[in-house]
């Protein structure tokens, strides 16, 4: 039953962005029936978990409510996958089961979603005497520094500070 509730609830959800305005149960409970056999009463129940959980507010519109989308499909399902991801053992064998399920292409898109919330590489333009980015790809891996602390001589052949 979970998943046939969590089923419900995305289909709820799915009109309620679908419309990009206020509906009411009877509005979505009608479109739903055009799919299955449905009560009034379980697409309002579902409708105030949505409310509960925040993924909805209302409004009182005469003896009914309206419903509205508080955020967007991307925030719900990324909130459905933390859930579902908090809520197992191990979660690193978790991560490893779901990246096994993925097609290439959602790979892909996940492999630029973690481009796009990793930090930029670290600057070391201060080591970098050409001035460019560090760690470009082109260029090989950085060569490793030592600093004045530690008695070396700088990268660059010259002598430190310290060391005249």
């Amino acid at each position: 039953m979970p998943r046939q509730l969590g089923e419900l609830e995305d289909a709820v959800m799915t009109r309620v962005w679908q419309w990009n305005r206020p509906v009411t149960v009877r509005e979505v409970l009608e479109d739903l029936q055009q799919e299955r056999s449905i009560a009034y009463t379980t697409v309002m129940t579902v409708m105030d978990n949505l409310h509960q959980k925040g993924w909805v507010r209302r409004e009182v519109d005469g003896r009914a409510y309206r419903y509205t989308a508080v955020s967007t499909r991307a925030a719900y399902s990324a909130a459905l996958m933390n859930e579902a991801w908090s809520r197992s053992d191990n979660p690193a064998a978790a991560l490893v089961a779901f990246f096994g399920m993925m097609s290439p292409e959602q790979r892909e898109a996940l492999q630029d979603a973690v481009r796009m919330v990793s930090p930029n590489p670290v600057d070391n333009s201060a080591d970098n005497p050409a001035g460019g980015p560090a760690g470009n790809p082109e260029d090989g891996p950085p060569e490793p520094t030592a600093t004045a602390a530690e008695g070396s001589a700088p990268a660059d052949g010259t002598e430190s500070e310290s060391g005249r």
